[in-house]
């Protein structure tokens, strides 16, 4: 395998920040292929960033990224998948489909990528000050665990994860360098939220009245929230949804309101407008859209929609039209 040795000598998350010089953009020679970086500071402390790597060759980055303490990187895998390997390290697997967490201080070992075939990656690097700013110092201690380089977390992405992450790309396209970006504040709040969901699963908030939830409740309770979002045309009750990711009705019920500060029937009508509301701007007639989000009599949606929203599908059907 070819190897490509890429140093990086500037610490971007601890960078100061300039006048239009918070998007910086990173080109890997042109004979690698189509290879490119693109970051963003939201703060002092908080970067994000977008990968696309479409190698003609197999190719191995050496990096060397020592931070001003210790940060941690949420990596959300959108297309392909990479490899990291370390000195004395885990070996580290960023998948589409999946949020990889680590948690490091000085990172020393190198990436692999597969020729020809191209890795998409949205990433997310909070400092450990910035994070004891946000969460205090007793959790962000649970958070950060305490090995020079750890992998906190893999698992599927949820269908939140999602939606923030593919916001967050949205946007830093919008991003250029030479002038300030629309889309700064839409950018921090979906970057924090993102956040939050995977602080969630590494260390649940005692909140009172609660009870704690474990990695694992939090991770049934974001497959229930899945369920849901692919399966609006279904009668999706509390029962159903408890009995397919193994809790009581009670806790699950608890679950939402602390994860999704809603009840389960809260979301379903939540998801189902949203998505109903799109179809109907994609041109979807009011009764196809009814019958595809859970409503068998087109009457019963519209109320609902008209409730939810303050004005009929029909005008939103029409507009589009």
């Amino acid at each position: 395998m070819e190897k490509y040795t890429c140093r990086l000598t500037a610490n971007e998350l601890h960078a100061p920040q300039q006048r239009h010089e918070s998007h910086v953009r990173q080109q890997l020679p042109q004979e690698l292929g189509n290879c490119y970086t693109e970051s963003i500071m939201l703060e002092s402390g908080i970067l994000v960033g977008r990968l696309h790597y479409h190698p003609d060759r197999p190719i191995v980055e050496e990096t060397l990224g020592p931070h001003q303490g210790r940060v941690i990187v949420v990596t959300v895998g959108l297309q392909g998948q990479s490899v990291y390997r370390g000195d004395n390290t885990p070996e580290v697997l960023f998948k589409a489909g999946h949020t990889t967490v680590t948690s490091f201080q000085a990172l020393r070992g190198e990436r692999s990528y597969e020729g020809s075939k191209p890795v998409s990656q949205l990433r997310v690097v909070i400092s450990a000050s910035t994070l004891r700013k946000y969460v205090g110092d007793e959790r962000a201690d649970k958070i950060l665990g305490d090995s020079t380089f750890q992998r906190l977390a893999f698992y599927g992405s949820s269908s939140a994860t999602l939606a923030h992450a593919a916001a967050i790309n949205r946007y830093m396209k919008a991003a250029t360098g030479e002038q300030p970006n629309p889309h700064q504040l839409e950018l921090h709040i979906h970057a924090l939220s993102l956040l939050s969901e995977q602080f969630k699963a590494l260390a649940p908030i005692q909140t009172e009245g609660y009870s704690a939830f474990s990695s694992e409740e939090v991770q049934r309770l974001e497959r229930a929230r899945d369920m849901i979002a692919h399966q609006l045309h279904l009668p999706l009750t509390n029962q159903y949804l408890a009995a397919q990711v193994g809790m009581n009705e009670n806790k699950l019920k608890e679950g939402f309101r602390y994860l999704y500060n809603n009840t389960p029937s809260g979301v379903v009508l939540e998801l189902r407008m949203r998505k109903a509301y799109t179809l109907l701007e994609s041109g979807q007639q009011v009764a196809q859209t009814a019958w595809q989000v859970g409503y068998k009599y087109p009457n019963n949606f519209s109320v609902a929609f008209m409730r939810y929203y303050g004005k009929s599908p029909k005008t939103v059907f029409q507009k589009r039209a």
